[in-house]
């Protein structure tokens, strides 16, 4: 009470809680700063009923509540969905492999970046619903720009697909209202959380070839993909942890390992990507590891539209 009284809140005791009016919504930032972040998921909050009662069916912490009410926006983003795209280039080729689809959403002050948007949809309880619509978007906007032979990169949470025969069917309709060649789509394992377990990740993997598309996980080095990872499900590709590749040269210490690590994946059959590639130097270093492929800003930032390889990469290819 002493802190409710301390922000001016208007709050009412009742027998269940406190009832906060919508109007003081704008200090409950303020309240939460009180708490620590243990003590924050203990503060729980519900909204109210029709006849002014707590909903105990909707009961979650406060702080969750303030992330939805924040996110307002989100509904209408996700009508409004758009995709700037960055090359993956055949390091033996000097050419552009393919290119990664990156959501985006337009929003009254510019784009919304893909890390907004994802957290507003966890926020909203959207998770799973959104997951699936960026695959189908990127599928149906980006997939007719690209060259002829050029994969699609699309990201996805494995963690948001409870039943792959049914969640995917949804993708592979988008598939085929373009006219998509399957071998041309690679479906990529994000790393943004913990995978599930190996047999439920293998079903989803092996859905998504069945149909004839390609399937690639993320991170390698660090993040949830191990070598453990790489053995059990073989991948088509293999994304090599940024971290590695930052500042990496041909004398680095790191480079035996990271050089380890992509002759391990090689050995099973599974290509390599080095992501991160910022520097001439980065670049030659993950040529002389022998990696399949590279992708970053050295070699082409995200665009509307696909735009080939800098200058600078294709000099030194």
């Amino acid at each position: 009470m002493t802190r409710l009284a301390a922000l001016g809140l208007a709050a009412q005791r009742r027998p269940e809680g406190w009832l906060i009016p919508a109007a003081a919504f704008s200090s409950l930032e303020a309240l939460l700063e009180g708490f620590s972040r243990t003590e924050r998921q203990d503060l729980l909050a519900a909204p109210c009923q029709s006849g002014g009662q707590p909903d105990p069916w909707h009961t979650a912490p406060l702080e969750r509540w303030l992330e939805r009410l924040e996110s307002s926006w989100f509904v209408a983003a996700t009508g409004r969905l758009r995709f700037h795209v960055q090359p993956i280039a055949d390091l033996r080729r000097a050419a552009v492999y393919g290119y990664e689809a990156l959501v985006r959403a337009e929003g009254e002050h510019g784009l919304i970046g893909a890390g907004a948007l994802l957290q507003a949809a966890f926020a909203q309880g959207q998770s799973r619903a959104f997951d699936a619509l960026a695959r189908r978007e990127a599928i149906r906007q980006v997939y007719p720009q690209l060259g002829p032979g050029q994969v699609l990169f699309i990201n996805f949470a494995p963690g948001v697909v409870y039943n792959p025969d049914v969640c995917l069917q949804t993708t592979f309709q988008a598939c085929r209202e373009v006219g998509a060649d399957f071998s041309r789509l690679l479906f990529e394992v994000t790393e943004s959380e913990a995978f599930p377990d190996l047999a439920f990740l293998r079903r989803i993997l092996e859905r998504y070839r069945a149909e004839g598309a390609q399937v690639a996980l993320d991170g390698l080095g660090a993040g949830h993909t191990g070598l453990t990872y790489l053995a059990e499900l073989r991948p088509d590709l293999v994304k090599l942890d940024r971290a590695l590749v930052r500042g990496l040269s041909t004398d680095d210490p790191r480079f035996p390992l990271v050089q380890a690590l992509v002759a391990y994946a090689h050995s099973l059959g599974i290509r390599v990507v080095a992501e991160g590639i910022e520097t001439a130097q980065e670049l030659q270093a993950v040529r002389e590891l022998e990696a399949d492929y590279a992708q970053g800003y050295f070699l082409g930032r995200p665009a509307p539209a696909p735009g080939g390889l800098t200058a600078e990469a294709l000099a030194r290819g």
